[in-house]
């Protein structure tokens, strides 16, 4: 690769940092062609995208992103090393969990997320466990409708009774 071409890449790595709320980096290697091609295809279908990337060079892009802080994530940079950008924050931890059923790999190295920051494997629970915006939008309405609908509930409720007692004190006069 010359210079002309790392400049290219490191320039679209900092356009896919700079544009992306959520990515994650894995330890891939060693895992052999048609392992890959089937952690591609789920990755695709997952509407996640994967690409493998240089350490060196993305260490590079993550210096040229303004704005945001990538921590600790400098440190995962060993080894192969591949990238995962995703619309929603935990896809690519429970694409990871279900690959790994049959696989050894890959291995969780860090994730990005709305500018938090987690860093080992040990996080891919945490990482699984944490709700898409749209789960949340979910349970903040149905928390806001749960007291609606026991006081309509309790109204409809108390008016039958009501109307219970009134139609049977009408038919005893």
């Amino acid at each position: 690769m010359n210079r002309e071409e790392k400049a290219k890449y490191i320039d679209e790595l900092v356009a896919d940092l700079s544009s992306a709320n959520v990515f994650y980096l894995a330890d891939t290697a060693e895992l052999t062609v048609e392992v890959v091609n089937n952690l591609r295809r789920r990755c695709f279908q997952t509407d996640i995208r994967m690409r493998v990337v240089k350490n060196t060079l993305l260490e590079k892009a993550m210096d040229r992103v303004e704005g945001k802080d990538f921590g600790d994530l400098r440190s995962t940079l060993a080894g192969a090393t591949s990238i995962m950008f995703s619309e929603v924050g935990n896809a690519p931890a429970k694409l990871i969990q279900e690959f790994r059923k049959k696989n050894a790999k890959p291995i969780l190295k860090g994730a990005y997320i709305n500018e938090a920051v987690f860093v080992g494997d040990n996080q891919l629970e945490t990482l699984v466990a944490l709700k898409s915006r749209e789960e949340l939008i979910g349970d903040i309405i149905g928390l806001l409708q749960s007291p609606a609908k026991n006081v309509v509930s309790g109204l409809t409720g108390a008016g039958a009774k009501i109307a219970g007692i009134l139609q049977t004190l009408e038919e005893r006069a």
